[in-house]
């Protein structure tokens, strides 16, 4: 099956959301997101820098365990790693905010 073609991340996002209807994996998105800001602020306050791999293994881990076992989908970010990288974030102000469901 084809992707379908997106020429700006207003478009994407409809798409994205539609990809993430799934309770729980948006769940593990939300918790992958957070100990994401919560790893990074450790590495600027302790000067780990060593530990930056951890970042992309917990926002992708959480995620990719959503997708493939919850949602049963291929994530976005194999077609659209950038627009689905922002996504992630818009969706979860979105979740903070109370616009989506958590």
């Amino acid at each position: 099956m084809t992707a379908p073609t997106f020429t700006s991340f207003e478009q994407f996002y409809p798409y994205y959301l539609s990809e993430h209807s799934n309770l729980t994996c948006r769940r593990l998105h939300f918790v992958g997101s957070t100990l994401v800001l919560v790893a990074l602020a450790w590495i600027l306050a302790t000067g780990s820098w060593a530990m930056v791999w951890l970042l992309p293994l917990l926002g992708y881990g959480f995620a990719w365990v959503g997708h493939f076992f919850f949602e049963k989908n291929r994530p976005a970010t194999f077609t659209y790693p950038w627009y689905s990288l922002l996504g992630d974030w818009v969706m979860y102000k979105d979740i903070l905010t109370g616009k989506i469901r958590f």
